[in-house]
């Protein structure tokens, strides 16, 4: 069945920037056959409509970098300088379960679907689990078990690479959902787990995505025992290509972007956790002009809180122009191309996804100009970075499935997500309430 979306302000996001004022998406099934101007529409009585009330449309957002297993630890310890050891690893170990995943990937899958992601790349433990939460939610997602010595959901040291192979084996060749390989970070695996983990990157084809110049200690540690940033080592070792996918980046020098360049490796760039967490901005202006494939990510929902790239983009915004000292700097269309195309081709799904364009998957959102906040739009790419939230999504459309319906999910209950999840916190509080009285004693652990 054919269905026809009316009376849209139209932003492809194609080569060329296109865009219709006053337009229309047609799609059918999975794809989209076609965008364009009302004057045009293919209005058919066999044609299921739409009516979009001159919301606008733009390709379903691409979260670069998240971990949706997190939701449990949102608002918890967010002023503590060592949160990751303080808080983060020992609840892990102490209290994360495959049931604790799978409902944390389903609540934060909602967030995402109400805020206007369509597409994720997630990395965390229990992947599996969240790859089933990913497919029950019909949402799209690129989907890496953590790679680190001691995690919580293997017995081994660096047991996920058995983990990942098994879970990529299972899961490649879904239609929505790609499996990946995430090892943590270069200072939480060994020489021989980061080559095992690109090879088995090599071996399916799949993306490897690692968080990469994101710690202070990290630099000094690279720099005081090997002479070298990360990003340098890194490429030493040989496991920098195409498939990478690297986190944050708060520290790259003009070096490491020559080197990223020349490996042709992807960034994920996180302003809210890395300006959240005190470590600096990173240098994306150089990343864009060398040529670099970036999009954005929210990270964590205990990192950066929120689940959705209105905040991104806006704080993307206010803080790069503000590093730069130049307010003409990443003009709003720029931004949401970051948020969209930009995401897609960061994460190897350019050719699917991130813009309105004929055999392009039907992933695009709808967002409402009706509220306070929306008026008036002089500028349709300003509206969004500067004016709109996510609770402005309107309509949210899935693999040509629409998930999100006025502003509701169509096949989901938040209610039922919410109380699934907390059932499964009981532990998880005790223990966290447990730290947070004690988080001033370092020795202390669960």
């Amino acid at each position: 069945m054919k269905t026809l979306v009316t009376n849209i302000h139209v932003l492809t996001m194609d080569a060329d920037f296109n865009e219709y004022s006053s337009g229309y998406i047609l799609f059918e099934d999975q794809l989209i056959l076609e965008t364009g101007s009302m004057l045009d529409a293919p209005l058919d009585l066999d044609i299921t409509v739409i009516d979009g009330e001159g919301a606008i449309a733009l390709p379903g957002m691409v979260n670069t970098h998240t971990h949706i297993g997190m939701i449990p630890f949102r608002s918890l310890g967010d002023d503590t300088p060592d949160r990751l050891t303080r808080f983060l690893f020992p609840l892990e170990n102490a209290c994360m379960t495959k049931e604790l995943a799978y409902h944390s990937g389903k609540y934060a899958i909602a967030e995402m679907q109400l805020a206007g992601i369509t597409t994720f790349l997630d990395m965390y433990y229990f992947e599996d689990e969240l790859a089933k939460a990913t497919d029950e939610m019909g949402s799209r997602a690129i989907l890496g078990e953590t790679i680190l010595e001691n995690a919580c959901d293997v017995t081994e040291p660096f047991g996920g690479l058995a983990y990942s192979e098994t879970f990529i084996s299972k899961w490649i060749g879904h239609e929505r959902i790609t499996p990946a390989i995430a090892p943590h970070a270069p200072y939480t695996n060994t020489d021989s787990s980061l080559k095992e983990a690109s090879r088995i990157a090599r071996k399916y084809d799949v993306p490897f995505t690692i968080h990469l110049s994101e710690m202070d200690f990290e630099m000094r540690k690279y720099a005081d025992e090997h002479g070298k940033t990360p990003v340098a080592y890194l490429a030493d070792l040989g496991v920098l290509d195409e498939k990478v996918i690297a986190a944050h980046g708060i520290f790259f020098t003009d070096e490491d972007i020559e080197i990223l360049k020349n490996n042709k490796v992807a960034v994920a760039h996180c302003i809210g956790a890395n300006t959240k967490s005190a470590k600096g901005v990173a240098p994306v202006q150089k990343m864009l002009e060398a040529g670099l494939r970036l999009g954005l990510g929210t990270d964590g929902p205990s990192s950066g809180n929120t689940l959705d790239l209105f905040t991104q983009m806006r704080m993307f915004a206010n803080f790069h122009k503000t590093t730069l000292k130049d307010r003409s700097a990443f003009p709003a269309r720029d931004i949401v191309r970051l948020a969209t195309i930009g995401g897609a081709e960061a994460i190897g799904l350019d050719h699917q996804i991130g813009s309105l364009e004929k055999g392009k998957k039907a992933d695009f959102v709808l967002v409402e100009t009706d509220s306070v906040n929306m008026f008036p739009i002089f500028d349709a790419y300003s509206a969004l970075v500067y004016s709109a939230n996510s609770g402005n999504v309107r309509d949210v459309i899935i693999d040509g499935k629409q998930v999100v319906k006025e502003k509701q999910l169509t096949q989901q209950e938040l209610t039922v997500l919410r109380t699934n999840i907390n059932n499964q916190m009981t532990h998880f509080r005790e223990v966290a309430l447990d730290l947070k009285k004690y988080k001033n004693d370092s020795d202390r652990s669960v």
